[in-house]
């Protein structure tokens, strides 16, 4: 069974589940559909503004499609929860990706 095709079914049972949803995210990316991981890894930090991996993937998409000014406001509200969260990882690797948008 394909991987997509499973995460919905997983999502069905538990439709508000911030790790399905972004690991279906990931998988349109592998697949090239953009719009539609946007829409979901967007759908996640809104309901879930801490789901830090979100950021920088969101992040990613927005900077490939040319939204860089949209990208960079990603990365300074990832960093800011990844600092509330003590995930020094998670900031450091949105730090270098703002710091490659703005320099």
């Amino acid at each position: 069974m394909d991987r997509i095709k499973k995460l919905k079914e997983f999502l069905r049972d538990n439709p508000s589940d911030s790790f399905l949803q972004h690991a279906l995210a990931l998988e349109y990316i592998k697949l090239g559909e953009d719009v539609k991981a946007k829409e979901l890894f967007e759908s996640v930090l809104q309901k879930d503004p801490g789901y830090i991996g979100s950021y920088y993937h969101l992040a990613k998409l927005m900077e490939r499609a040319g939204e860089t000014d949209a990208a960079v406001k990603v990365c300074e509200k990832g960093m800011e929860e990844a600092k509330k969260s003590g995930e020094q990882l998670a900031y450091n690797e949105l730090r270098s990706l703002f710091e490659d948008m703005t320099f």
